[in-house]
């Protein structure tokens, strides 16, 4: 029974289509799941200088317990020193080499000839290799590549020392009899990938990704296969999985995916995946956060892109003064998650004469009637009071503010925590309104949980209208 490996690349999507983009806690997230399903390798985005990448990979390595963190490092030697710092805490590190290899990619995405193309896959895969047991070649478009260059690229990979190398068919025009064939003719030009495992990775232009790869273990002996379980033009992992446990025994094949929650985890990655999917977001926020820190040794630049994947859009006045107000958190603690940096904004950009002062509020609710809220604001020495429904506390609190001043603004999301402990312990909540595309936040702090809610949510009104009437 041969053991296949399935790496997900529904991370790495986020680089192949421009329709599909992942926000760095939802990256987060899906790795964390990916890691629950039982996928032995997580394909990650690509690592560069940029330090928010760095930054990403540590957190992803963090939250990943079982699989396989792979990085793609291009064909940059510099690359693999930033993946492996980031790789540091990865339990299972593997660092992956791309290269295009037909002549069409190779002139126009590496802007590389044939001797220069081979001696930076030597370059960067003994650099590799020297540095993580577990390197990856990835040989892009390699059935369009010619045999002889091919040959050439896949014994100077192996030779330099990768343990596993991927085809891939970015065409996707071969029919499953065809992919088997071009596999079968590669093994028997390129002896050396007997040492290695062998994978494939397949474009779904003809809707026979998934056949392709069957093929591929089936007729020629591949061990390793690349799919998306958020499936937009790849090998599909759940039809694959799926077929795999279904008819294991017959073709000769098992993987380590947990199968009994297959549908329901894939079903949860699609949701996350999906364009606008603001709940996925949110829980992203609420379960991910612990796992992503900065720390002081990060520069002001890091923890602006930080700021800036949170969602703000910050004045060059307020940048200086929420890095001033992270700097001293930093200085008396080891990590500061990005809960915690949303709670510095919120405390620290943009702070304005308030528009709306609390006055009194009054909640009731319990097991036997509806959460409702009557509230009282002022507002230039007037007092506004009303009353809504809502379901709790909270958000009967949410819709009373907002029936007073007139206006809903789009609640994008919503923190709280303990910040002391004890029976009279004292409430932090944050509150993130998003206004014409822009987000805005704002923090209360408070013995009385609601109390706090309601303070968050007003100073975050209070800076909408600011903004707005200024």
């Amino acid at each position: 029974m041969n053991q296949i490996t399935m790496t997900d690349v529904t991370m790495n999507q986020n680089t192949r289509r421009a329709d599909f983009s992942l926000n760095f806690r939802e990256k987060i997230e899906l790795a964390k799941l990916l890691d629950k399903l039982g996928v032995d390798a997580i394909l990650t985005t690509p690592i560069s200088e940029n330090r928010i990448d760095s930054l990403l990979i540590k957190s992803i390595s963090s939250a990943v317990k079982e699989s396989i963190v792979a990085v793609p490092v291009g064909l940059e030697p510099a690359n693999v020193d930033i993946a492996v710092k980031a790789l540091q805490e990865a339990v299972h590190p593997r660092l992956v080499v791309e290269a295009p290899v037909s002549a069409v990619q190779m002139e126009y995405l590496a802007g590389k000839k044939p001797a220069a193309l081979l001696a930076a896959i030597e370059d960067t895969v003994s650099k590799a290799s020297a540095q993580c047991q577990d390197v990856g070649f990835v040989a892009v478009d390699a059935t369009r590549a010619d045999m002889s260059f091919l040959k050439e690229a896949l014994e100077a990979a192996v030779k330099s020392g990768a343990s596993l190398i991927t085809l891939v068919d970015n065409a996707g025009d071969m029919l499953p009899g065809e992919f088997a064939g071009f596999i079968n003719e590669v093994r028997q030009n390129v002896p050396s990938l007997e040492r290695v495992r062998l994978g494939v990775d397949c474009s779904n232009k003809l809707s026979m990704a998934d056949a392709n790869a069957v093929a591929a273990i089936t007729s020629a002996g591949v061990t390793e296969i690349k799919a998306a379980a958020y499936d937009l033009n790849s090998i599909n992992l759940e039809h694959v999985a799926f077929l795999i446990a279904t008819r294991g025994e017959s073709i000769g094949a098992e993987t380590g995916i947990h199968y009994a929650q297959l549908h329901r985890m894939v079903g949860q990655i699609e949701r996350l995946c999906r364009t606008g999917n603001a709940a996925s977001g949110q829980k992203a926020a609420a379960e991910g956060d612990e796992d992503v820190f900065l720390t002081a040794h990060d520069t002001e630049e890091a923890v602006l892109k930080a700021v800036a994947e949170l969602g703000y859009d910050l004045s060059e006045e307020d940048e200086g003064q929420v890095f001033d107000a992270f700097t001293r958190i930093a200085a008396h603690k080891e990590k500061v998650s990005m809960k915690e940096l949303d709670a510095i904004v919120a405390s620290a950009a943009m702070q304005v004469p308030p528009t709306y002062i609390l006055d009194t509020y009054v909640i009731n609710t319990g097991n036997t009637i509806g959460a409702s809220a009557q509230m009282k604001l002022m507002k230039n020495g007037e007092t506004l009071s009303g009353i809504s429904m809502g379901d709790g506390p909270i958000d009967a609190a949410f819709h009373t503010i907002d029936e007073i001043i007139g206006y809903h603004y789009e609640l994008d999301d919503f923190q709280i925590q303990a910040v002391t402990e004890g029976r009279e312990a004292m409430g932090e909540a944050v509150v993130k309104l998003r206004s014409a595309g822009k987000l805005y936040s704002g923090q209360g702090i408070s013995t009385d949980i609601v109390g706090a809610s309601i303070h968050a949510y007003l100073n975050a009104v209070n800076k909408i209208v600011y903004e707005t009437e200024a």
